[in-house]
């Protein structure tokens, strides 16, 4: 049998796994009685862990308190939580990075040796790259996020890409991270219809609206949804490409904030994009070095025609019998 202070952590890490245990479960995973269970629960209740009883059979769930009490890890859960604390210490949620270095060294002082070496290996072998996205208020993320769970509509001021303002009522659906930025997924009440707002562009009033039934999501692959959102619906040109490449292969030169990719067969998939230049658009898919054809929109094949031309100029094969490439380099003529 376990020695008590040993047991009890052992209790204690079981107990913060999110799940109700039944008494019998705890006594046979610990190797003790029922009496036991019982004693050992008592125990973490007057050191000020909110152990509630469970209603039907009889068992127990860890509650929350009103103290936070200290948390039990294992190695890849402490690996991971210094690690997104790093993380946040330089992200994109403001107001936050110093609260996130306090964290750190806490939790960096108590890691054994071996857990600190991963750490800091992670961080020694990692350069950030940051970019410019607008930080956002993270009691802004945490009122949003409340407001999904709870079915509460939003209602808040909102600044288009243009710069336009609008008030906006919203009932909210899931908060997505793309890496750089924070977008709302939510029902637009006014416009009837399921729209992506950025945060950072979002001022919220209060109170919140009324609560709502939960609509079914835009689709039940929601990254895909806002990859398409994100990468091609907010830009003047949408373009569709026939890539010849297995999908994997062009998703992994094309970020999911960029394009979306949507598989066809083994060797071929569709990409789509968008931009409000159409030479960001052949840049981007001339420079993955992987054969295409283009479908739309028009002024796109033609725009290829245009620098097409002016690559052979630049190369000096003007006029010896090439009527244009196709997306391998091959004569058209």
């Amino acid at each position: 049998m376990l020695e008590t202070s040993a047991r009890l952590l052992r209790l204690l890490s079981l107990l913060q796994t999110h799940r109700d245990w039944s008494g019998a479960e705890l006594a046979e995973r610990l190797g003790i009685t029922m009496r036991t269970v019982r004693r050992d629960v008592d125990r973490l209740r007057e050191l000020g862990y909110p152990v509630h009883a469970t209603a039907g059979t009889p068992g127990y769930r860890l509650g929350a308190g009103s103290d936070l009490p200290p948390l039990l890890l294992d190695d890849d859960e402490a690996v991971a939580v210094a690690v997104g604390l790093r993380t946040a210490a330089g992200g994109t949620v403001a107001g936050i990075e110093e609260t996130s270095v306090r964290a750190l060294a806490k939790l960096e002082r108590v890691l054994p040796a071996r857990l600190r070496h991963r750490v800091h290996a992670l961080q020694s072998m990692t350069v950030p790259m940051t970019g410019a996205a607008a930080p956002v208020d993270p009691e802004v993320l945490t009122a949003i996020a409340a407001a999904c769970r709870d079915h509460e509509g939003l209602r808040f001021d909102y600044r288009s890409h243009e710069g336009r303002e609008s008030r906006r009522s919203a009932e909210p659906h899931r908060l997505v991270h793309s890496g750089r930025r924070w977008y709302l997924v939510g029902w637009d009440i006014d416009r009837e219809d399921w729209r992506t707002y950025r945060v950072d562009r979002l001022r919220l009033r209060t109170p919140n609206g009324p609560r709502f039934v939960p609509r079914d999501p835009p689709d039940e692959d929601l990254a895909a949804y806002m990859s398409r959102a994100i990468s091609s619906a907010p830009y003047r040109y949408q373009a569709r490409f026939t890539m010849h490449a297995p999908a994997e292969v062009v998703t992994g030169r094309m970020p999911p904030t960029i394009g979306t990719v949507e598989p066809v067969d083994a060797e071929t998939c569709v990409l789509l994009c968008g931009a409000n230049n159409l030479d960001e658009i052949v840049v981007w898919v001339a420079l993955m070095d992987i054969g295409f054809e283009v479908h739309e929109p028009p002024e796109l094949i033609e725009r290829i025609g245009v620098m097409a031309d002016r690559l052979r100029t630049a190369s000096g094969t003007t006029g010896k019998g090439f009527g244009g490439v196709d997306g391998f380099g091959r004569p058209l003529g």
